[in-house]
């Protein structure tokens, strides 16, 4: 069986102050959206509780719009990690798809410093760059600036994991049905358009 993951995670951001030297970021909030047959087989979505800088700033909080409580009553990482596994662990081939690289490099890093095991394995696409190379767009563009040039909307509210995931989900879809259509519509070449051994014969 293969499924495509559409996963965004939100991250912990820091402050100007000494309790932040060292920082780096740690995921607090996951969404997955799990694909099979092109269909939405599965939706996940949790606050996590960070580990090594455990106590939001007020950037974060205030970006985000996110709570400390809320955090605070979120799944441990190891949990994440194990949640991960499980849906990975159900398919034969696995793409994951994010926007930006940064998803899988926090988690990434966060499973590093945890000492855990990398939990997801397959392709890994970031959508992004697919996007920006299929328009060919010199900066890279937005998730939502991205959807709303379909003149399409988001789903739910911006930087809630689960759904920009979906959000992420619904592009792919686009971009996807845009690339179909190009290749369906190809233009002829002048070998296509004439028969040069009919040509040929006129001259002959």
């Amino acid at each position: 069986m293969e499924q495509h993951l559409f996963i965004d995670f939100e991250f912990t951001m820091p402050e100007k102050s000494v309790i932040y030297r060292g920082f780096f970021p740690e995921i607090i909030e996951v969404g997955i959206v799990v694909v099979r047959d092109h269909q939405i087989a599965e939706k996940y979505s949790s606050y996590v509780t960070p580990v090594h800088f455990p106590i939001l700033s007020d950037r974060c909080k205030a970006f985000l719009n996110i709570s400390q409580k809320q955090v605070d009553s979120g799944i441990p990482f190891a949990e994440l990690v194990s949640k991960l596994k499980e849906i990975n662990a159900n398919a034969r081939k696995n793409t994951v798809v994010t926007w930006g690289n940064m998803d899988m490099k926090v988690l990434r890093n966060n499973c590093h410093k945890g000492g855990y095991t990398f939990p997801i394995k397959g392709q890994e696409i970031d959508l992004s760059m697919e996007y920006k190379r299929f328009f060919g767009d010199q900066n890279q563009t937005g998730l939502w600036k991205a959807v709303q040039e379909y003149g399409k909307e988001g789903v739910g509210k911006h930087h809630r994991a689960l759904d920009d995931a979906l959000t992420t989900f619904h592009i792919f879809n686009l971009v996807e049905k845009d690339k179909k259509y190009l290749k369906q519509h190809e233009p002829t070449t002048i070998g296509d358009r004439v028969d040069f051994s009919k040509l040929f014969n006129i001259f002959v």
